[in-house]
């Protein structure tokens, strides 16, 4: 049988199991291709027996949005130890970590599905598509208005850098255990 090679502590291998912050270009990406996808759906079925496009999915991501944006708030002032404020749960910080970038992934999925589809309703010359080009743009800002909230939830649930952090250490504090 063969063993798998571990890398050593410290080693390359080390770095790729981390989690980072979200690249923007993931999510530019990601809405490049969701838009794509939204113009050959829409383009290639006929648009008259689609329903009318509904604003429920608008108000659900606006919604996300809002509550997004007030964790981001709350977060950074716990994190920041402001009066009046009690200390942060870790574990709540890095429950929020991966709903925000869940959220910042989902919007811009639903960004480039809402910006390919609106796209596709201002060519498209009909009385049914100029009735649904308001909720098309609609869910499309509330798609970015999800992933500004959620990459500033992100950004608020980074640890603020300590002014002690910058010293580098002394011959004692690099090796305790020698004199």
């Amino acid at each position: 049988m063969t063993q798998a090679k571990s890398s050593p502590p410290g080693g390359p291998g080390q770095d790729r199991s981390r989690m980072g912050p979200t690249r923007i270009s993931t999510l530019v990406v990601a809405a490049l291709a969701a838009a794509a996808v939204a113009w050959l759906l829409i383009s290639s079925f006929y648009y008259s027996s689609i329903p009318e496009l509904p604003w429920l999915p608008v108000v659900t991501l606006a919604a996300l949005a809002v509550l997004e944006a007030y964790a981001a708030v709350n977060t950074r002032g716990r994190i920041d130890r402001k009066p009046g404020r009690d200390p942060v749960n870790p574990l709540l910080v890095a429950r929020f970590v991966v709903l925000a970038k869940a959220s910042a992934l989902a919007g811009a999925i639903f960004a480039g599905f809402y910006a390919g589809f609106t796209g596709w309703l201002f060519v498209e010359n009909t009385r049914a598509a100029t009735e649904d080009r308001p909720a098309a743009a609609g869910g499309m800002l509330a798609s970015l208005a999800l992933v500004g909230a959620a990459l500033w939830l992100e950004r608020s649930c980074r640890v603020p850098k300590r002014p002690d952090d910058d010293h580098e250490p002394d011959q004692r504090e690099s090796h305790p255990n020698q004199r």
